[in-house]
């Protein structure tokens, strides 16, 4: 008799088993189906790192200001001759696309704090028709604006400084970083190429229907 319940049991545990395993299959299997965009990063697990920061009207903005909400990420300085005017530029075609819409933001981070105050973000955003409430010009401190850079938003360096004198240690990149609203990397894309531009539009349309 003893067995016999043995038995039983060991059938019936390895039924739920295999029942949970093909539950988690199955939900692994679905979320892949959800996803419109690869998570980019070294493994499934790299996420933006918290940050504070201010924008042209000389408020702060921390990652709790744009949890939820998918982020067209760009690195740039208002002294710029080179890429940067174009980069804005095309930028403005993002923003009129999903104006008003409160769950998409931009956030141009200047690569020379020193001379990009706030006021002077400001001056430049007014060229842009930005509205601040969701095209942020951000500035810091230089280290943390480097290392979102680098090791948030997976931004590296570019040989275009026209129109500053800098040092070695230096980011500019002519790439837009696509981040979700759970604050990871979905994408790239060359903020020169209107083709790439608009590609990207479509990428945050798919995401805004990306089921959480």
């Amino acid at each position: 008799m003893n067995n016999k319940k043995t038995t039983i049991f060991l059938i019936s545990f390895f039924m739920l088993l295999g029942v949970i395993f093909l539950g988690y299959a199955y939900k692994v299997m679905h979320e892949q189906k959800t996803l419109a965009l690869p998570i980019v990063g070294n493994d499934q697990n790299h996420h933006i790192a918290p940050f504070s920061f201010t924008n042209q009207d000389g408020k702060t903005i921390t990652n709790e200001d744009v949890k939820g909400k998918i982020c067209v990420v760009e690195f740039f300085f208002a002294t710029c001759k080179g890429m940067c005017p174009k980069m804005n530029e095309n930028m403005v075609t993002v923003s009129k696309a999903f104006r008003g819409n409160k769950n998409v933001l931009i956030l141009s981070h200047t690569v020379d704090p020193i001379k990009d105050t706030a006021k002077a973000l400001k001056e430049y955003s007014l060229r842009f028709d930005a509205d601040p409430a969701q095209w942020m010009f951000l500035t810091g401190d230089k280290k943390k604006l480097y290392d979102m850079a680098r090791y948030s938003y997976l931004i590296s360096a570019e040989d275009d400084t026209a129109g500053v004198s800098i040092d070695k240690d230096f980011i500019h990149d002519k790439h837009y970083t696509l981040v979700d609203g759970y604050g990871r990397v979905r994408g790239f894309y060359d903020g020169l190429n209107p083709g790439d531009v608009n590609k990207m539009i479509g990428d945050i349309n798919a995401l805004l229907k990306e089921t959480p």
